[in-house]
């Protein structure tokens, strides 16, 4: 009774209500999203709406035993869990039937389980209790590999199962590598590699080649004079340039064939005006794109109201209880409905970022940045793909889109946050 209390009254509750708000919102979208006109309500397990309602419920005592355990145990099983998870991905990818072109699903007692959605929340706090430890300095180069290597490797086996845009979200943790004191040069390399991967598609490459080499030798021309003394920085210019030199010839071709499943590689290719330049191509292959942003931007400034969308109604939009139900609230509610929701997601995220400044526990802090970063991950692939921004990958958007895996993957990686933050544990061992 004593810890109850204790932890009612540590408890960041404005964080709480804020998922509570969300999740609502969630439910009565996706009831929205198979609204048909002239159905009377009557709650059904058989609907996704239903389902959804469950999986909340689940999540929900799920999140509670989380509160009531001993954060001890929490900070005691990352690298079994890791190691478990790994385990599971692997055998996911070889067993798993192909669902939507992914072998990511798992069949278990009539559920579809998605294993990817737990391991997110795993590797953050596995990342979190190799990072906290005192032995570790990040300011050496194999402590940096070490945690880069514990981001990447759940990432590459979900690759291998074709679920890109879950993989995708990994690359969100390099900013919490950042924060811990990872160079910021590092960040301007990978930034300009996505940037070099998107100009290799619409640049042909001995443009790139040309742009590449006035670059070096302008800098071999400013640096004439101090070349001797200059060794080191003309060495990282001739490493840069041979390292894009090979991404450009075989890097962008890796990732473009290699990686991206066929559809995937027809919406980038079409996102980036490269192909389905005729309007028969582009609405084949951009058919999704085309209905949500037909369905959002029909909903105006303030929506058409809750059940009245024509788009949602009639089955225009694909995955619009799942990957696209954005379009669902953009046509409902309008541009008010949609910003109200952004607004809530920032709240959510300002949040945890003052939840992850107030820790004492390393530990904490760095999980904390972590939960930030995979939420932020998702809600900006997601959005961006419903309104044209970026490629259709597939994502769920956090505590909205259908979907059990889903559900309680977002909910644990919450609130394993908020019981630590009741404790604000000062030593992690």
């Amino acid at each position: 009774m004593t810890q109850q209390k204790s932890i009612q009254q540590k408890l960041d509750w404005n964080t709480l209500y804020i998922y509570i708000a969300l999740v609502l919102i969630g439910i009565v979208t996706i009831y929205a999203s198979e609204y048909q006109e002239g159905q009377s309500f009557t709650f059904s397990l058989a609907k996704n709406y239903g389902k959804q309602t469950m999986w909340v419920g689940v999540s929900v005592l799920i999140g509670v035993a989380i509160l009531l355990v001993d954060s001890k145990l929490i900070t005691s099983l990352p690298l079994v869990l890791y190691v478990a998870i790994l385990f599971v991905l692997a055998l996911v990818a070889v067993v798993a039937r192909n669902v939507n072109g992914a072998n990511a699903w798992l069949d278990i007692g009539g559920f579809k389980l998605q294993p990817s959605e737990f391991s997110k929340c795993i590797t953050a706090l596995f990342l979190a209790k190799y990072m906290a430890r005192s032995e570790v300095n990040f300011k050496q180069f194999s402590a940096r590999i070490r945690a880069i290597i514990i981001i990447a490797l759940p990432a590459l086996i979900i690759i291998l199962e074709k679920d890109t845009g879950s993989a995708l979200v990994y690359c969100g943790l390099i900013l919490v590598l950042y924060r811990e004191g990872l160079p910021g040069y590092i960040l301007v390399i990978g930034t300009s590699l996505i940037v070099l991967l998107i100009a290799s598609l619409l640049v042909p490459k001995f443009i790139l080649f040309g742009i590449f080499s006035s670059i070096v030798l302008y800098l071999f021309y400013s640096w004439r004079k101090r070349l001797r003394k200059m060794r080191n920085q003309i060495s990282i210019v001739l490493l840069i340039y041979v390292f894009c030199s090979l991404f450009v010839l075989v890097g962008k071709d890796f990732v473009i064939e290699k990686v991206l499943q066929p559809h995937q590689r027809e919406r980038v290719l079409i996102t980036f005006g490269i192909k389905g330049k005729d309007k028969a191509t582009a609405k084949k292959a951009g058919y999704n794109v085309i209905q949500s942003k037909i369905a959002i931007g029909s909903g105006g400034l303030f929506g058409k109201g809750y059940l009245q969308g024509t788009q949602t109604k009639f089955n225009f939009v694909p995955e619009q209880s799942t990957d696209f139900i954005f379009c669902t609230i953009g046509e409902e509610w309008g541009f008010f409905g949609s910003l109200v929701l952004l607004g809530l997601y920032l709240l959510l995220l300002l949040r945890i970022l003052n939840i992850a400044e107030r820790q004492r526990s390393k530990f904490s802090r760095i999980y904390a940045y972590c939960v930030a970063c995979i939420l932020f991950m998702h809600i900006m692939i997601n959005i961006g793909m419903t309104i044209g921004l970026l490629p259709v990958i597939g994502i769920p958007l956090p505590f909205i889109s259908y979907g059990g895996s889903s559900m309680i993957g977002f909910t644990v990686l919450l609130f394993i946050l908020l019981k630590l933050d009741t404790d604000k544990m000062s030593v992690i061992r």
